[in-house]
């Protein structure tokens, strides 16, 4: 089994920033990459950010290139998603995932094995 728990989440002003954290544990293989994506109330979920196993690959939706920074610790487990200049339709629930057996960084949510719970984002105007 795998498990994946995201937190840091929360309530946040337009232009404030938040840093999302997801650790990822049980049996996992040794490469696995890792994405973030984001679902508003009544929209599809959406790709956020992913990261390469070796974390040299990148890559972001284009709703957040320049705002938004994604990270792993490969020692402890943890993915970060760093999120600056939000803004309010940035709010949603945000999802990390954990993608086995696949080169480069995928895009779509069907592309990943695990998914944590959920951590809700709200910024106000």
């Amino acid at each position: 089994q795998v498990q994946l728990v995201e937190s840091g989440g929360g309530l946040v002003q337009a232009g404030d920033s938040l840093r999302l954290s997801c650790i990822i544990s049980g049996r996992t293989p040794s490469f696995y990459n890792m994405g973030w994506f984001r679902q508003a109330p009544g929209k599809e979920r959406e790709f956020v950010a992913g990261i390469s196993w070796s974390g040299s690959n990148k890559q972001y939706g284009d709703s957040v290139k320049g705002r938004f920074t994604i990270s792993r610790d490969g020692a402890e487990n943890t993915v970060y998603l760093q999120m600056n200049s939000l803004k309010p339709e940035d709010t949603a629930v945000y999802y990390c995932a954990a993608s086995f057996g696949r080169t480069g960084v995928p895009l779509n949510h069907w592309e990943y094995n695990y998914w944590g719970q959920g951590t809700q984002v709200t910024v106000s105007s």
